[in-house]
């Protein structure tokens, strides 16, 4: 018998941002921090286990400022989840000053699949650092499978 621990066995979907006008793919879940620091987190009901948390959250980056356009989820008690069952005095984007750290996007090909959350690897990650929902900096990251290779991983030889 499998137990939930908590800990993503299967690659996790991503969350979604606009930035500089493109949908990208988002590695980081901001809207987990606004959950630990408000002592309360809505009972989802994950509908696969590649989204054991059981919502996708919508993101911008505009003014350099991050923004929650939207969520998309399943409650336990079987309602939708909209960005107003979590923000009910908000009636559009939520400014996420909650959220200090770093947004992982993820850019080019997938380098190495790794069946464990957000452990794939792709050929570049833009990394954004968010202070209280502000950007303070970015900078672009080449990675490399954990051979070394920057070869995809359907081009393996062997």
């Amino acid at each position: 018998m499998l137990f939930f621990t908590g800990v993503a066995m299967t690659a996790q979907f991503a969350e979604n941002i606009l930035y500089q006008g493109e949908d990208m793919p988002l590695l980081s879940l901001p809207l987990a921090d606004y959950f630990t620091l408000h002592g309360v987190k809505p009972q989802f009901q994950p509908d696969c286990t590649a989204l054991v948390r059981g919502y996708v959250g919508f993101w911008e980056i505009k003014d350099g400022q991050l923004w929650l356009v939207a969520i998309e989820g399943k409650l336990k008690d079987g309602a939708d989840c909209h960005l107003s069952s979590l923000f009910p005095a908000s009636s559009g984007p939520v400014l996420a000053d909650w959220f200090s750290g770093t947004l992982r996007i993820i850019q080019g090909e997938l380098l190495e699949y790794v069946h464990s959350g957000f452990m794939s690897i792709y050929e570049h990650d833009l990394l954004i650092e968010i202070d209280r929902g502000r950007v303070v900096s970015e900078r672009i990251q080449q990675n490399t499978r954990a051979d070394g290779s920057t070869r995809p991983w359907f081009d393996d030889e062997d």
